[in-house]
């Protein structure tokens, strides 16, 4: 994907409406009335939200008869999900290095859970 059309996506996905949008979109086409119905802005409002997830390549609309369905375009998405591939592998490295790391601290703790040597305290109050 190119950077100005992923920069178009971010952009796009950057608004929480057209997010949900989207959401709505994943279970099916549906018209800017459809779209509307959830949300406390007009068909006019939602329709412009369309027009930028459309400008951005994310909604394609359709045309049957009188209404014009939009319907969620996967192949962007895939796009975004490639490009976030690499970061979703730094931070995987860095969970793998956490877990490796608590691992051999667990491993040289006792594991028994009856060890009080950092809470034993004399009659005063002080640790033995």
């Amino acid at each position: 994907m190119a950077g100005d059309t992923l920069s178009a996506a971010f952009a796009a996905l950057a608004d929480p409406t057209r997010r949900a949008i989207l959401d709505r979109l994943r279970e099916g086409e549906a018209s800017v009335a459809e779209l509307a119905e959830p949300f406390a802005m007009t068909p006019r409002a939602v329709s412009k939200h369309v027009a930028v997830l459309e400008a951005a390549g994310l909604v394609t609309r359709g045309r049957a008869a009188q209404r014009r369905p939009s319907r969620i375009r996967v192949e962007p998405l895939a796009d975004i999900d490639d490009w976030l591939h690499s970061y979703r592998q730094l931070w995987q490295g860095r969970f793998d290095r956490l877990d490796a790391r608590l691992a051999r601290q667990q491993g040289g703790r006792s594991t028994d859970t009856t060890d009080t040597t950092d809470t034993d305290t004399t009659d005063e109050g002080r640790p033995s």
